[in-house]
């Protein structure tokens, strides 16, 4: 199989049947646009939840309790927010962009390193090749279950609300593009059903399944691996 040592360095995604490719900068997770008072009550929900799902377990939280110690109205909270599930991708968000940001722009491997990579990483990455996509798509395997783990509860609200919540949150379709273009680098046949298949293992519910069995050691080194197979 073909490899691109290169890897993607202009993040343009895979298009979809007959259309035309999206470039992976327009997937990121948008920050949100208001006016400073709504910036200001969106910034004191966000602390209220963040510190009662910390002090409390996301499940044990309602979001009456939210309301009151943001000091904002019910009926704004669930309007800004919709569910406890919708503040739960509120609270994501800004890791996500921070996340997104070293994949488009950060030091190889997790970015695209070489001259790509220098405005993030410095002079000394600029000079640096960049890493293969195999290696890429190992490194973004590990920084996600890092992001992943250390908000598992969280995440797995966001992703399990509804049927098929967690394939309409917007920052799935940023993972699964840049997958898919490690993938199509790497050389695979089926590039967008390979970075599905990846991340099906990287899902909120079906890590927090397999944790107490495995283990997060386990857990990581098995989807490592895997990404590994998919790119070879």
């Amino acid at each position: 199989m073909a490899h691109n040592d290169n890897g993607p360095q202009s993040a343009s995604a895979i298009p979809p049947a007959g259309g035309e490719p999206v470039p992976l900068e327009l997937l990121r997770t948008p920050p949100p646009g208001e006016r400073a008072d709504a910036a200001r009550n969106r910034a004191a929900v966000l602390e209220a939840a963040a510190r009662l799902f910390a002090e409390h377990g996301v499940e044990a939280v309602s979001m009456d309790q939210v309301a009151a110690a943001a000091g904002v109205g019910k009926g704004t909270l669930f309007r800004r927010f919709g569910d406890k599930a919708g503040l739960g991708v509120a609270l994501l968000d800004a890791r996500e962009r921070t996340l997104q940001e070293a994949i488009l722009r950060g030091p190889a491997p997790l970015g695209p390193g070489g001259a790509a990579g220098g405005a993030a990483g410095g002079a000394a990455d600029r000079s640096a090749p960049p890493a293969r996509p195999a290696e890429r798509l190992a490194a973004f395997v590990d920084a996600y279950l890092d992001y992943l783990l250390e908000h598992l509860d969280l995440v797995r609200m966001s992703e399990t609300a509804s049927r098929g919540a967690r394939y309409r949150v917007g920052a799935y379709r940023f993972w699964h593009r840049h997958a898919a273009i490690l993938l199509a680098a790497a050389g695979t046949a089926d590039p967008e059903h390979d970075a599905h298949a990846l991340l099906a293992a990287l899902a909120a519910e079906h890590v927090a399944a397999l944790l107490p069995e495995l283990g997060e050691a386990r857990i990581r080194a098995g989807a490592i691996a895997l990404a590994g197979r998919l790119a070879r």
